[in-house]
């Protein structure tokens, strides 16, 4: 990368007039940041869709796992922003997701540690993932 800044022409002489001319500086490094920007925002447009029918169709295409994550992430939304329109303490979440654990939906068993990863070795086909509280209540 050296060779960019020890040999060239062009990089001297960018070099040169950025250190002595500030308004070549400014009209430089606002080039610099309003391209990319302009370039990124084409982009962003041209990928983007707003159609209401292909997202209708891909919402009725979708796999069944994602539409249920899909789910369960607004249930948890929803219980968030319900428990902060509550204005109850929530930093028990923030500590919980530090520590690798998750938040049940009862009040007095908030705090559940992730069920570890079964090794594929270790398991037979028989076995069953281990059911945390939520899933034995229910039962």
């Amino acid at each position: 990368m050296s060779i960019l800044w020890e040999k060239s022409g062009a990089w001297r002489w960018l070099v040169r007039r950025t250190r002595d001319s500030k308004p070549f500086f400014v009209a430089f490094a606002t080039l610099c940041g309003v391209i990319p920007g302009v370039i990124g925002y084409g982009v962003m447009q041209m990928t983007s869709s707003r159609n209401e029918q292909l997202e209708a169709h891909l919402r009725r295409t979708s796999r069944p796992d994602t539409a249920m994550m899909g789910q369960v992430n607004k249930e948890r939304l929803g219980e968030f922003l319900a428990e902060i329109q509550r204005k109850e303490n929530t930093n028990d979440r923030y500590v919980a997701a530090l520590k690798g654990e998750t938040l049940t939906r009862k009040p007095y068993i908030r705090i559940q540690p992730m069920p570890s990863p079964v090794n594929a070795s270790n398991s037979s086909p028989g076995s069953t993932n281990p059911v945390n509280d939520d899933q034995s209540a229910s039962k």
